[in-house]
């Protein structure tokens, strides 16, 4: 029997919790909810969530700050997590992508839109294939367990992040553009932008520069993104 999913909805507005526990009535999906992030944390020791759905805004932390901390556990780091918020500015949904959600859903949305999004990421998931391992000069990414080491270290990614970095290592050399990345990591159901993928690119940069791995992940300009095992590195960690 397959294992029934949970989605914890973390929103203030009780109306709002209502209109979303209504939504979901129909789905397969199980709903636990919570009115701020006290009570989250309460309802994930009972039950670890698939997905968490979150408000920007809340009365104790902000959902940013929620999503910093639960990107800073080990047994919380890959919830997959989807703001849900009335900031529709195009820095606001950077800043959220910065901070490790997983999508970003401006209100008003339509149900039609929300459980879309809902199925598309959690379809997502942690990426896991039959390839074993991918090993380029002392990077190793596990696609069994969803790891990646460089030097036998462990290099903490978020899930979008690592889909982003086995992307590149199965596609090797080629140069890949904004809307193709944008197609590959969200799957064409989120309406983030380019510049969620520039953003992106720059936190997997910076995570690999500190073991000299990030002149392989490349800008090329006019056309997008390549990871180029051909670059000569400086120096080599």
């Amino acid at each position: 029997m397959k294992k029934q999913q949970h989605i914890l909805i973390v929103e203030d507005e009780i109306a709002i919790r209502d209109m979303l526990q209504l939504i979901f009535k129909s789905s397969p999906f199980q709903i636990l909810q919570a009115e701020n992030v006290q009570i989250a944390r309460q309802k994930m020791v009972l039950k670890m969530p698939d997905l968490i759905l979150l408000d920007w805004m809340l009365p104790d932390i902000s959902g940013i700050d929620f999503i910093k901390q639960l990107r800073q556990k080990t047994k919380t780091r890959d919830i997959p997590i989807i703001l849900l918020t009335a900031r529709a500015e195009e820095d606001n949904k950077v800043k959220g992508l910065q901070m490790g959600a997983d999508d970003y859903i401006t209100k008003p949305f339509s149900p039609r839109e929300l459980l879309a999004r809902v199925q598309s990421v959690i379809r997502r998931g942690p990426l896991q294939s039959l390839e074993g391992l991918l090993v380029f000069k002392g990077l190793q990414l596990d696609s069994y367990q969803c790891q990646v080491k460089i030097a036998q270290q462990h290099l903490r990614l978020t899930s979008l992040e690592y889909r982003l970095l086995y992307f590149f290592m199965k596609h090797p050399n080629k140069v890949y553009s904004r809307e193709e990345l944008l197609e590959y990591i969200w799957g064409g159901t989120s309406d983030v932008n380019e510049r969620s993928i520039d953003s992106l690119i720059k936190r997997l940069r910076k995570k690999l520069d500190e073991y000299s791995y990030a002149i392989y992940l490349k800008a090329v300009r006019g056309l997008g993104y390549q990871w180029d095992q051909s670059a000569k590195p400086s120096s080599f960690a």
